[in-house]
């Protein structure tokens, strides 16, 4: 006969055998849950991208030195600052491409944009507005690439052209813009590549047929 004391041994060993059984299973349990959650194929909504639209681009043309407005469908950012930067990333891009009327080495060039309330005085449209109906203007403050800048070809139309197609481009595309600075690398530079001024401010306005921009004596 077995004595007593191994009986309640035994059986003890046996619950202690099962408590941990059940512990190890509720355990597994746990983590196959957590490792659930973690594949859960819950579909995720898919980012959304901007819907396509109209845009003018004011596109420039060495053969006659003229900029010419012209509309492709784009899908840009709806944030002013972001919408900007992406718009003249494609317009310049569009330079690099082969046969175009304004040939420039491709690569980045925007490297941002931003954009500022317009210190300088109300143009002679908006003054003669009621005070009611003015609209602050906004100063964009274009940050190029040193790179951009380096490759650009010098000459005095070919600078010019560049610097009218962004402005015109620009004022199409965001008639907030009232004027329009540049920056290289996040400084100051005084040109493009010898003769278009980039220290000076330009109005936003259209530039197609427009006067030669300002060149650095």
């Amino acid at each position: 006969m077995i004595p007593r004391y191994q009986r309640i041994l035994f059986w003890s060993l046996a619950a202690g055998i099962f408590l941990m059984a059940a512990f190890l299973l509720h355990g597994c349990q746990q983590a196959q849950k957590r490792l659930a959650a973690l594949t859960d194929t819950t579909p995720i909504a898919a980012p959304t991208t901007a819907s396509t639209e109209d845009i003018t681009l004011y596109l420039a043309s060495d053969a006659d030195a003229s900029i010419s407005p012209t509309t492709e469908s784009l899908a840009l950012p709806q944030e002013p600052a972001l919408r900007a930067r992406a718009l003249l990333e494609h317009l310049l891009a569009a330079y690099a491409l082969p046969n175009s009327a304004h040939p420039l080495q491709s690569g980045p060039a925007v490297d941002d944009v931003f954009l500022l309330a317009d210190p300088a005085p109300q143009s002679q449209a908006l003054q003669s507005q009621s005070s009611s109906h003015r609209q602050p203007g906004q100063l964009a403050v274009i940050n190029l690439r040193g790179s951009f800048i380096n490759n650009h070809p010098s000459g005095i139309q070919v600078e010019a052209l560049t610097v009218q197609s962004i402005i015109g481009t620009l004022h199409a595309a965001l008639p907030q813009i009232t004027a329009i600075r540049f920056l290289v690398d996040g400084q100051p530079h005084d040109t493009l590549a010898g003769h278009a001024d980039l220290l000076h401010t330009y109005p936003a306005t259209d530039t197609a047929a427009k006067p030669t921009p300002p060149t650095e004596n």
